[in-house]
């Protein structure tokens, strides 16, 4: 099981998403064979789509998220629904290129340049489509793009997967922050001085920070509430 937890400020002009999905990639990963490199890739949208599953209203909406990239990775296909239920596949599980410079998994070298698509079904007529060339292939920056283009929402989006030795997923979550039309301007630079402050999202959850935690440490100085908590399965 994962948990989102659901958080606004006390002023109501930021709300935010976080989750611990350690055990829902670890699953994933099991389930689809996966080497490090497609664990980090799939791990992070299953994060990612997890806490955007929630933020739809009605239990039969459902949400499609789509990477598709030249890279060898393929892309990543990806369902989610409003109680935050989730699965996904790589489209080449067994991809495997050399580390980054620093030591760490290339997932953009893994998926390489393309286009994010999402598509939101609320049982009308037409599905809601909306897409977006690839900024990086990290994932985190190509979602907090989308947000940005195609449904004009600024957002801050965090993903982290921790690969073990053994393959084996020590620790993976991320969250998800967004401004509303009224937020003050030193709302936002409080909350871009708390997000600098953080070198890793996974490194927190490795740490064992929970996403109560992560929550405090982005919304710092702005009381954050607690709206609710969900527990989520991959």
């Amino acid at each position: 099981m994962g948990k989102i937890v659901r958080a606004i400020n006390k002023n109501h002009t930021i709300r935010m998403f976080a989750i611990d999905s350690t055990d829902m990639v670890q699953k994933a990963a099991e389930i689809h064979q996966t080497t490090p490199v497609a664990s980090a890739a799939l791990g992070r949208t299953i994060t990612a789509v997890s806490m955007m599953g929630v933020m739809m209203k009605n239990d039969k909406d459902k949400l499609t998220f789509q990477i598709k990239g030249d890279g060898p990775l393929k892309g990543v296909v990806a369902v989610a629904y409003a109680n935050g239920q989730t699965k996904a596949y790589p489209l080449n599980p067994l991809v495997d290129i050399p580390l980054k410079e620093n030591g760490k998994l290339d997932v953009s070298g893994a998926v390489g340049k393309g286009k994010l698509t999402v598509i939101k079904d609320f049982g009308l007529k037409e599905p809601y489509i909306g897409q977006t060339n690839l900024v990086t292939g990290e994932i985190a920056e190509d979602l907090t793009a989308y947000y940005a283009y195609s449904e004009q929402q600024p957002s801050a989006v965090a993903l982290g997967v921790l690969v073990d030795k053994d393959h084996s997923i020590k620790a993976a979550g991320g969250f998800i922050v967004q401004l509303m039309p009224d937020t003050a301007e030193e709302e936002i630079d409080q909350l871009e001085k708390n997000l600098s402050s953080i070198s890793s999202v996974s490194h927190l959850i490795e740490e064992g920070k929970t996403p109560e935690d992560i929550i405090k440490i982005v919304l710092k100085e702005m009381d954050p509430v607690i709206n609710d908590t969900l527990d989520v399965e991959y």
